[in-house]
């Protein structure tokens, strides 16, 4: 008999309820379908791909981008041999990948951030990442954590199910046709675009599933999401962006959001939402609206955006409907997404005292930014040579150990922490995501009130903008380093990170056995030379085209 895992992944594959498809053909759903299970080889490689017209090589897992949907049921565990068969030279040819969401409770080893947990991963070297995600389910995602390489492609989802869902009544579809992924997409590689000044870097197209236009270039195919009249849908939405944070709305349908970042919420009903680098929400769609087609909008905050030709846009289309663009209008939002409406489902509350600065340990990160370089008190990140997790698996215990200097803060085990972080500078708003937990949103940005008592609980939260603050609430219940960061890469690959130190003492219990391939993993990088790491002559090319650089590296 085959497993309920087995006849679940099959169904994934045979799913008709909602397609993906170009604008002017019609594939079989089977022939288009991309994903893989939780056991499973990822070859990261370069492909020339053109998903807005403009062909240009990119860094991508599976071949594609976005990258195969890894997908899996709850309690499922993960094998994944991430294989890498970089070539291109003009982008890094050695990579690393994390599990964007999943906790990796007991398995920090496999978190796959370079330089905090790992060494990166060398050209023609592979590296086994094994792993459970406990009881947790929802909408994650995997990219690469290698400098900004994510930027030049190696971006997935990954989706684990929960055949026990409690809101499972509210929608009839769920599956690997109702994910949605929003991406800001760049024509340079991204090497040379992390030598520009961060006010100097902005996409140059939107891709929704992949699929999008630029402006001036070639009407392009557009993805095509097909719906059902009559029918619900879970639409999973990601956004995989190297920056870009988004407006998402569809015309003339309203959305019921009940996940945020893979923890489930109190329904609530929006008709536009914002959505930041890294976030997820999972929303039911009810196709209820006259069987026609409709404008699907993710406006990004890049200046001079638009819908003009079909820029940053998609096509909803009931099945009936002429293979045809939209003439659908966008309406004034009356119901935008404000996030001190979402209300945790599930046990909601944040741990420790319900007031604010009466937690266990009270900490304040101030954001700074000087000559595009950004601080947290003061200290820009910098990657040590030797990975966090290494050092504390060498003997360092105390911050004034740990490296870089200033920028690892060690917490005592199962406390709980309340996080203030004050922006004082530009380029807001900061995507701020917390590696190995959820937390408790108890401020957000922007807003005067608390909320102790069921506040959202999720794992990118915006820092807001300039003088503006959020707070929130965690338990220090897993040992290890957990990198805590903006989620806009640029802002990340000049400095705006710290480590989250969590009880290092006793991370090697926790961990417990490491394989040898992760202890062979640093020896091998750190014999590469520049013509093997790659791109050796980025800041070259990126003074053909911008004046206003950093200084070289």
């Amino acid at each position: 008999m085959l497993s309920l895992n087995v006849i679940f992944l099959l169904c994934l594959h045979l799913a008709h309820g909602a397609s993906i498809i170009s604008r002017s053909t019609s594939y079989p759903l089977n022939a288009r379908s991309n994903t893989i299970g939780p056991i499973t080889n990822l070859t990261i490689s370069n492909q020339v791909i053109s998903p807005d017209g403009f062909l240009r090589s990119a860094t991508l897992a599976g071949g594609t981008f976005p990258g195969p949907i890894i997908a899996a049921i709850k309690g499922d565990n993960f094998a994944i041999n991430v294989v890498n068969s970089l070539t291109d030279d003009e982008m890094l040819k050695s990579t690393s990948v994390h599990w964007h969401g999943i906790h990796q409770n007991g398995t920090n080893e496999v978190d796959g951030v370079s330089f905090v947990t790992q060494c990166p991963i060398a050209q023609n070297h592979s590296f086994l990442h094994s792993f459970d995600a406990g009881q947790q389910t929802g909408t994650y995602w995997y990219h690469s954590h290698y400098a900004v390489q994510q930027c030049d492609g190696l971006r997935g989802p990954l989706i684990i199910y929960d055949p026990e869902d409690p809101l499972s009544y509210l929608y009839d579809v769920d599956d690997e046709t109702t994910v949605i992924t929003l991406a800001d997409w760049y024509h340079v590689v991204a090497p040379v675009l992390s030598h520009l000044n961060i006010g100097a870097i902005n996409g140059d197209a939107t891709l929704i599933n992949g699929l999008g236009r630029y402006q001036g270039g070639p009407n392009s195919d557009l993805a095509v999401v097909n719906v059902e009249y009559g029918k619900r849908y879970r639409l999973r939405m990601i956004a995989m962006s190297c920056h870009s944070n988004f407006i998402f709305s569809i015309d003339d349908h309203n959305m019921t959001i009940i996940e945020a970042d893979g923890e489930l919420t109190e329904p609530l009903l929006v008709d536009s939402l914002q959505i930041l680098a890294g976030q997820r929400y999972s929303f039911v769609l009810n196709a209820i609206q006259p069987v026609d087609n409709y404008w699907i909008r993710a406006v990004p905050d890049t200046p001079s955006s638009s819908f003009v030709n079909g820029q940053n846009s998609a096509i909803l289309r009931y099945n009936g409907a002429p293979v045809a663009d939209p003439n659908t209008n966008q309406t004034t939002s009356t119901m935008p997404l404000v996030e001190t409406n979402l209300h945790a489902l599930i046990n909601p509350g944040a741990p420790g005292i319900p007031e604010y600065g009466q937690a266990d340990i009270n900490l304040m990160m101030v954001v700074g930014n000087t000559g595009g370089i950004y601080s947290i008190n003061n200290v820009a990140y910098k990657p040590p040579t030797v990975p966090v997790l290494l050092q504390i698996l060498s003997g360092a215990q105390d911050a004034t150990e740990l490296l870089p200097n200033g920028s690892v803060y060690v917490l005592e085990a199962n406390k709980v922490v309340e996080l203030t972080m004050l922006t004082s500078t530009f380029g807001g708003p900061h995507p701020i995501h917390l590696h190995g937990h959820d937390f408790d949103v108890v401020q957000s940005a922007g807003n005067s009130s608390f909320n102790y008592v069921n506040p959202v609980r999720r794992d990118v939260v915006s820092g807001g903008l300039r003088n503006q603050q959020m707070v929130i609430r965690f338990v220090t219940d897993n040992s290890g380093p957990w990198f805590l960061h903006c989620h806009v890469d640029w802002h990340l690959d000049a400095g705006f990170a710290v480590v989250m130190a969590e009880s290092p003492s006793e991370t090697q219990q926790h961990l417990g056995y490491i394989p040898n391939a992760w202890d062979d993993l640093c020896p091998t990088f750190d014999s590469l030379t520049p013509a093997q790491i790659g791109a050796e002559n980025s800041y070259q090319e990126a003074q053909n085209i911008s004046t206003s650089l950093f200084p070289p590296t």
